[in-house]
């Protein structure tokens, strides 16, 4: 596998090329293109498709068209095609990170993690075909039988992020395909070159139609794919206010199945008997720092125990500002620049915020990065001199900015980082397995790791409660998602 980052940077013209979406197994343009930035010069890097209805319109034609003969392939068959998307994706790795790192501006070490990740759910969802199973059920009668049936939705519409663009568009299609549905994939607007790429990769491998991919504005070509009356299951992961619009505008239509993925300001406990260097480690690992700080899970709210409040936060402010930003295309760098104008815009401000609040005090960053001309956001720590009132503790900054509060006892401990409508991830660390297993047990949250932070557990399912989001993804519940029972009785 080549790495295109020997022998000095890999030049921004990489992406400068033909650009098409996959519709019903062919590789079209759009009446309009969209311009493409790179994060981190904020020169234009090429152009895409600006997709619009009518694209999606078609796309669902075509995914509506084939579903059938889809789900009449044997479940071996389609987990077998999956698999060979992976080992398309695998072949391809190192030019999907790097797309990534243009488009996005996560470090290209950081990309290729991800196409990895991509890669392990496909086959991992490719291996669970012959586990997607109905069940008998006992009756009265002995000349009768009961049992269930999995069978598809039909058309499904996935919309994916700008944090994660290959690992989310590969990874959130495994399971809606092995199921036996169609899919029509809505990239986010500013990070769509890999999907696309995916979609070039796709056309040799899936019947015409079974994978679409569609690249636009969510304004246009996202509310079509919500609001289309040939689409019955929906799937998107981004902000708590769009998700919520979803479910809105797809209830004008029709009834239909959504599941979300919303946003969080996801609380970190460091208890006074905790491991403290392994604790500041696991804020470092908890914030995604290496992805600026750009995801829903990441434990953008710190609280420490005040018996070591102080040093703690020291000592974690530290290895913030020595962590290494710049160029993500550079093997060396840590933290690259977030991913577009708008969204350097409002991190910033909501740090500008926090320099003007006088119950906060900053304690790392708090500046731009390195570059000229990039979107950089050096990681950012706020301690409260008071309580934790500041907005930069109850809204999603997406952003490197981690604010941090003290405690005294359980009890407030755990109100605090209930007391928002959200619940997505949290962080426990202690070495009293009496405090460890309360605190697992009074979150709610949908996810909590005890003594470490960010990881996620193959095989587990990931998802929120309250306004972090509806259902589960990346177990088995997510494959038996994109299936609906149907119940059979027979007598004799």
């Amino acid at each position: 596998m080549a790495v295109f980052g020997e022998g000095g940077l890999p030049p921004l013209g990489f992406a400068q090329r033909d650009w098409r979406m996959l519709i019903d197994g062919e590789l079209v343009g759009a009446v309009e293109t969209a311009e493409v930035f790179f994060p981190g010069t904020g020169e234009l890097l090429t152009h895409i498709p600006r997709g619009g209805v009518g694209d999606v319109d078609r796309a669902v034609a075509a995914a509506k068209r084939s579903q059938p003969e889809w789900a009449r392939t044997s479940i071996a068959r389609r987990a077998e095609l999956v698999g060979e998307l992976a080992d398309a994706i695998e072949a391809a790795g190192e030019e999907l990170a790097l797309l990534d790192t243009l488009d996005n501006g996560s470090p290209i070490t950081v990309m290729r993690g991800d196409f990895r990740i991509a890669v392990e759910h496909l086959r991992y969802f490719a291996g669970l075909a012959l586990q997607l199973k109905g069940e008998s059920i006992p009756v009265a009668d002995w000349d009768a039988v009961d049992f269930t049936l999995r069978q598809p939705f039909g058309v499904v519409g996935r919309i994916v992020p700008f944090n994660h663009p290959l690992m989310f568009a590969a990874s959130r299609i495994a399971a809606p395909l092995v199921a036996g549905n169609t899919v029509v994939l809505k990239p986010a607007e500013v990070t769509s070159l890999s999907a696309l790429r995916l979609g070039e990769l796709a056309r040799d491998i899936f019947p015409a139609g079974v994978l679409n991919v569609v690249s636009g504005p969510g304004s246009v070509v996202g509310d079509r794919l919500v609001a289309h009356p040939d689409v019955p299951r929906l799937a998107f992961t981004g902000s708590e206010e769009v998700g919520r619009g979803i479910q809105l505008r797809a209830a004008e239509v029709a009834v239909k199945v959504i599941t979300l993925e919303l946003g969080g300001k996801n609380p970190m406990m460091v208890f006074a008997d905790a491991d403290i260097d392994a604790a500041v480690d696991g804020a470092i690992r908890g914030m995604n720092f290496t992805w600026q700080g750009q995801s829903c899970g990441s434990t953008s709210r710190l609280y420490v125990h005040s018996s070591i409040y102080d040093d703690f936060v020291a000592a974690l402010g530290a290895r913030m500002d020595a962590m290494t930003m710049g160029d993500p295309r550079d093997e060396g760098t840590e933290v690259g620049p977030v991913v577009s104008a708008a969204q350097y815009s409002k991190v910033s401000g909501y740090i500008r915020q926090g320099i003007q609040d006088p119950g906060l005090s900053l304690v790392a960053g708090g500046d731009p990065g390195p570059l000229d001309g990039g979107y950089f956001i050096r990681p950012t720590l706020f301690s409260a001199v008071g309580d934790d009132d500041s907005n930069l503790f109850s809204e999603e900054i997406f952003g490197p900015v981690l604010v941090a509060a003290s405690f005294d006892g359980y009890d407030e401990v755990i109100a605090k980082a209930n007391q928002l409508p959200l619940g997505l991830t949290a962080s426990v660390w202690t070495k009293d397995l009496s405090t460890a297993m309360k605190s697992v047990r009074d979150l709610q949250t949908g996810y909590v790791w005890v003594n470490w932070s960010s990881t996620h557990i193959p095989g587990t399912s990931f998802g929120g409660v309250k306004n972090s989001g509806v259902g589960r993804e990346e177990g088995i519940s997510e494959l038996e998602g994109f299936t609906q029972p149907k119940n059979v009785y027979i007598r004799f």
